[in-house]
């Protein structure tokens, strides 16, 4: 049976501590799909489809990597999915509490799909996407934080003046 993994997230926008989670997690399972949650309690700055997109060509050189969205509960999806587990990417000790608890949770709504939590290379410890977002709208520099592709995207997104 082949390894599927589910790497779930908001992604908005991909980082490269999303990238770096990715694609180890493509080297230890058949196919990783990543999947951009649709919440609707947030207010993202990208579409969902924007998303979707923005990761399929951040990760087209990963020919094991799927990109998707789904809503709803994410043990539902990776049900549909016929994977068998979930990866989370943790940057620090505060990150664990709470992804602890919703890997607990879906065991208890499925006992067959394990989740795996891989912490993040030191270098993105401090990334998330809320301080790409901030540090965009400011128009700093944020190259050393994203693929070019969603700095261009940001650019756009808050208007850069150049």
């Amino acid at each position: 049976m082949a390894s599927i993994a589910v790497c779930p997230g908001s992604f908005d926008p991909v980082t490269l501590g999303h990238l770096d989670i990715i694609s180890r997690g493509a080297t230890v399972f058949d196919k990783v799909i990543v999947a951009v949650l649709n919440n609707r309690n947030k207010q993202p700055l990208f579409t969902v489809e924007e998303r979707v997109e923005l990761l399929r060509q951040t990760t087209n050189q990963l020919p094991n990597v799927e990109i998707d969205s789904f809503n709803g509960l994410l043990i539902d999806y990776v049900k549909k999915k016929n994977a068998n587990a979930i990866i989370k990417g943790l940057r620090a000790v505060s990150d664990f509490e709470y992804e602890l608890q919703m890997a607990s949770i879906n065991r208890k709504l499925d006992e067959s799909v394990e989740t795996f939590f891989m912490m993040t290379n030191n270098k993105y410890s401090y990334l998330s996407s809320s301080i790409v977002k901030e540090i965009a709208k400011y128009h700093a520099p944020v190259s050393d934080l994203v693929p070019d592709i969603v700095e261009e995207a940001l650019r756009k997104k808050y208007a850069f003046s150049s």
